[in-house]
């Protein structure tokens, strides 16, 4: 697998991911608490940054042919 595939199955994989915590620290944790606010946070971050990063490093790739 070449370095752009592993990179787009990886900020894929972890958008799902980042999408799941926000969704059960918002909806399906038992309880509220810090932690669970904590992991939301870091839930929705994870949700904006990745795409972002994900577009950065395909226009990148496109320079560099790879």
């Amino acid at each position: 697998m070449s370095l752009r595939g592993f990179h787009i199955v990886f900020v894929t994989v972890c958008t799902l991911l980042f999408a799941f915590l926000l969704t059960w620290a918002l909806a399906l944790a038992p309880e509220r608490s810090a932690l669970t606010n904590s992991m939301g946070f870091i839930g929705a971050a994870g949700l904006l940054f990745m795409p972002v990063y994900g577009v950065y490093f395909l226009k990148k790739a496109a320079k560099l042919h790879l």
